[in-house]
């Protein structure tokens, strides 16, 4: 037993001791995800996701690059044999490679490619690499390699040698831009214009500020004013082209950035599926050119539709750049400008590099030549012959060579006298010395040449640039406009598509209550007004059913920031208050906050209450309760002699016994005045906010007329949600009276033409030229006497002087007609060009009082008795009645009887 208990500790400590050295050689987990994680995120950022600042490409885009110049031979390549001539350098696989490839493809700037290659348009993909092919572009060629300049390293199987970066010089990262996702950091740097990019870097060498802003491949419009150099934290906006072809189709020319076709098409059926927006038809009729056609259904504003789009799909999308870049083996966030900087001076070093290498080689060259005209003029050469070894040999020709050596580039070396040895007797017999000195002046050219290149290589490099500018800069316009964008209420621009109903006594309201009072159509992002019959109002969002407050006697969507809307209330102020009248709008409100538009008197009442969407201040007859010793029972009130005050005024008061009853006597006209507009040709929009142009003060039939270049009218309303035609010319308040001039090439008999119209009234687009699609507008003039100058163009094959320039009123040369006439043919000479003369002077005619007629004399007796009435009443009353204002808006009254 003892001898059992001996072997069982025996074995206890040799497992104890076991597992000492087992608890001695643990390794702790976090040490090993620390250094693994690290090393892991190092490779990504290094090697697989960020772009390098010397070449702005990737390793894989780097090793596609340096393969395909492997494999030039002038002709095209399957993708799929460059694919796998990469694999001897990238060690990712050929599905990264291949994509890679497409990528650059597409970019249609170091790549010719052949076949088909996908379409970033509509989103299709590539066919597969064993059916396209592809082959380094000139540009490439040009601006990318050079192996004397370019740095090497071993491959990953230490087989092969690759560049560490290509010796590019070009802004080539900015150019075409690059997005990655490394390991906690990412890279998304956006595609500047090849053409903008050359002129900053000029800009950049000649010492000047630059600004450079992107530039997208797929087109649409962006607005940089939050893109702050592309650093991180910035945002750009990106919005579709859409145009309006007529009253019920919009037609999407140009795409934001990073989507297709098929994005923006479903994002639009999502909206309209969810309400958002109403369209009747979309139809896709993409090839080389974006066309997306929206049908919408009747009596829906297109101008409304084209935010609601901006608002609710992809047609607009905001885009963060974060401009991440690897310089010194780390990874840097630095902007655009900086960028560009580096590559601009990293350009320069490599001209300049260029630029000594070869002036080295025709150092080299002209040392040679040198020393070779030498060994055969002076026959050096037959000195050798009685050498019998190789270093006398060479000891022989150095000897030789002594006596003009200080006429020599440099010294001579070993090498040199190794390299005369080896000229054939074929040449040295045909040696023509005529030739050689001819040869070795043309070197002394290049050398001189080279050198003021290196001694000027600011201006060398300027040179260069405008050089590759001039020969691949063709084709690569700018295709995304720059514009700055207004913000887009999506409320204002929601379709209507629920229906707000209310109980007005239980005090509920919400788009679920069916079976209650209809009120309106609204969306669902819409916020709603209420007002109850305690003399309180709250502002909140629509939703199915909601309890506001018993006794509701007014709701409706609500307007932010509307001035124009006004409310008319009287309230009892308690039991036994006086009752009070008021005049106020609501604008900026907080949420669900109970709003009391009386003292706060306990028992408080309204007892009438109006909405005037334009300031409209009626008469009512106002009823009192019989008691003694009160002889007049009613009185008219006219809400126009109160002003318009803030919610939270008390008003004023109205009467001091008790109200039976008010009734609407009159329904009284607008105290506002008419309505400014501006027009902001940044953002291409209407503004009362006083940006841009103004255009006129407005009253509701007022009119804006616009015209454009291609020809056309449009008179619109001055909804602040219009859009105009990107080739506007014109725009202004819109004078039924006004007559325009003008001149237009007819395309069809190749004649100028002249012609004096007034506007007609229509809600169409209207062409006032003629409709052969070679007919152009070339002035639109609204001087009252407009003058133009005709120069002539020397006719060929015509000995006779060039005709004289032709001067020509128009209001002289040709009477007003119809917009539809074609107008006077202006000369049948050729024409060079027409310019507009200064306007000339306007004297109206005044006729004197003897040649007025006796209903002229009424007419203006009339007109001092109505300059009387005007007089007579109140100040805010005297501007419409001489504007001659327009009927205004429906009114909305509601009496409480008590």
């Amino acid at each position: 037993m003892d001898s059992d208990n001996n072997k069982l500790d025996k074995n206890s400590d040799i497992e104890l001791n076991k597992k000492s050295d087992y608890l001695q050689k643990t390794v702790h987990l976090t040490g090993m995800y620390k250094n693994w994680f690290l090393d892991y995120a190092s490779y990504v950022i290094l090697e697989r996701a960020v772009p390098h600042i010397n070449d702005g490409l990737k390793p894989v885009q780097r090793r596609i690059l340096y393969s395909m110049k492997e494999l030039d031979d002038g002709r095209y390549s399957k993708v799929a044999n460059i694919v796998g001539h990469t694999m001897k350098y990238h060690p990712h696989g050929d599905a990264s490679i291949g994509d890679a490839l497409v990528q650059i493809g597409q970019k249609d700037l170091l790549i010719d490619t052949q076949g088909n290659w996908g379409n970033i348009l509509t989103g299709d993909r590539a066919a597969a690499s064993r059916y396209i092919e592809a082959r380094l572009s000139k540009f490439a060629l040009d601006v990318v390699f050079n192996s004397k300049t370019c740095l090497w390293k071993l491959s990953y199987d230490g087989r092969n040698k690759e560049p560490i970066t290509l010796p590019v010089k070009f802004p080539l990262l900015l150019a075409q831009g690059t997005e990655g996702i490394a390991v906690g950091l990412a890279s998304k740097i956006l595609p500047h214009n090849f053409n903008e990019l050359i002129d900053a870097s000029i800009d950049i060498l000649k010492g000047k500020e630059i600004n450079v802003f992107p530039d997208f491949s797929t087109g649409g419009m962006a607005d940089f004013s939050k893109y702050n150099d592309g650093l991180r934290g910035d945002r750009v906006k990106i919005r579709a082209k859409i145009k309006q072809t007529d009253k019920k189709t919009l037609v999407i020319t140009e795409i934001p950035f990073g989507k297709t076709t098929n994005n923006i098409i479903d994002s639009i059926i999502s909206a309209n599926d969810k309400g958002k927006i109403k369209i009747r038809k979309i139809e896709d009729n993409t090839s080389g050119n974006v066309e997306i056609v929206i049908h919408l259904p009747n009596g829906v504003s297109p101008d409304i539709t084209i935010d609601a789009l901006y608002a609710f799909t992809d047609c607009e999308i905001s885009i963060a750049p974060n401009a991440c870049i690897i310089q010194d083996d780390k990874p840097k966030f630095i902007g655009t400008k900086e960028i560009l900087n580096i590559s601009t001076s990293n350009t320069l070093s490599l001209l300049k590099k260029e630029l000594e290498i070869k002036k080295y080689e025709l150092q080299e060259a002209l040392h040679f030549a040198s020393l070779e005209k030498l060994f055969i003029e002076k026959e050096i050469y037959l000195d050798i012959r009685k050498c019998e070894t190789w270093k006398s040999v060479i000891n022989t020709i150095d000897k030789g060579l002594e006596p003009y050596k200080k006429q020599l580039y440099r010294n001579v070396t070993k090498d040199d006298i190794i390299r005369l040895t080896e000229i054939k007797i074929k040449r040295i017999s045909k040696y023509d010395s005529f030739k050689a000195d001819k040869s070795i002046e043309e070197i002394e050219i290049n050398i001189e040449e080279v050198s003021n290149h290196l001694e000027h290589i600011i201006d060398y490099a300027i040179s260069y640039f405008i050089h590759i500018k001039k020969k691949y800069g063709k084709g690569h316009e700018r295709k995304t406009e720059i514009r700055n964008f207004d913000t887009i209420e999506a409320s204002a621009v929601a379709v209507a598509s629920q229906k707000l109903y209310v109980n007005r006594k239980q005090g509920f309201a919400g788009t679920s209550m069916k079976k209650d009072e209809y009120v309106c159509d609204c969306s669902d992002i819409d916020d709603i007004i209420i007002f109850c019959e305690d003399g309180t109002f709250i502002v909140t969002k629509v939703s199915d059913k909601i309890f506001i407050k018993e006794n509701i006697i007014y709701i409706n969507v609500f307007k932010k920031n509307d001035d124009r809307t006004i409310y008319n209330i009287i309230y009892h102020d308690g039991k036994k208050g006086y009752a009070m009248a008021k005049r106020f709008a609501v604008k900026g409100v907080t949420h669900d906050k109970k709003y009391i538009l009386t003292k706060g008197t306990e028992n408080s009442k309204v007892i009438y209450f109006s909405v005037n969407p334009n300031g409209e201040a009626e008469i009512v007859n106002v009823y009192l309760k019989p008691k003694p010793r009160l002889r007049k029972l009613s009185f008219n009130f006219d809400f126009s002699t109160l002003a318009i005050k803030g919610r939270s005024s008390i008003g004023n008061i109205l009467t001091k016994n008790n109200v039976r009853k008010i009734t609407l006597k009159d329904q009284g006209i607008s105290t506002l005045n008419a309505i400014d507009i501006w027009y902001d040709d940044t953002i291409k929009r209407l503004n009362t906010d006083e940006r841009g142009i103004f255009l006129g003060s407005f009253y509701e039939d007022d009119k804006i007329l616009t015209i454009t270049e291609s020809g056309y009218y449009k008179l619109l309303n001055y909804d602040l949600s219009n859009h105009f035609e990107e080739d506007m010319i014109i725009i202004e308040k819109f004078n039924p009276d006004k007559i325009l001039s003008a001149v237009y090439y007819d395309g069809k008999s190749n004649k100028y033409y002249a012609k004096r119209f007034k506007i007609d009234i229509t809600d169409k687009k209207t062409k006032f030229i003629t409709d052969n699609p070679e007919s152009k507008l070339i002035n639109i003039i609204n001087d009252k006497i407009p003058g133009i100058n005709i120069f002539f163009k020397q006719e060929k094959n015509s000995h006779e002087k060039s005709r004289k320039s032709t001067k020509i009123i128009l209001s002289e040369f040709i009477s007003v007609k119809s917009y539809k006439a074609k107008g006077k043919k202006l000369t049948d000479y050729p024409v060079k060009h027409i310019k507009l003369l200064e306007p000339l002077p306007y004297e109206e005619e005044t006729k004197s009082d003897d040649n007025i007629t006796d209903e002229q004399i009424n007419n203006k007796n009339n007109l001092h008795k109505e300059d009387k009435k005007k007089d007579d009443l109140p100040e805010t009353n005297k501007k419409h009645l001489n504007d001659s204002p327009p009927e205004t808006d429906k009114k909305i009254q509601m009496t409480i009887d008590f």
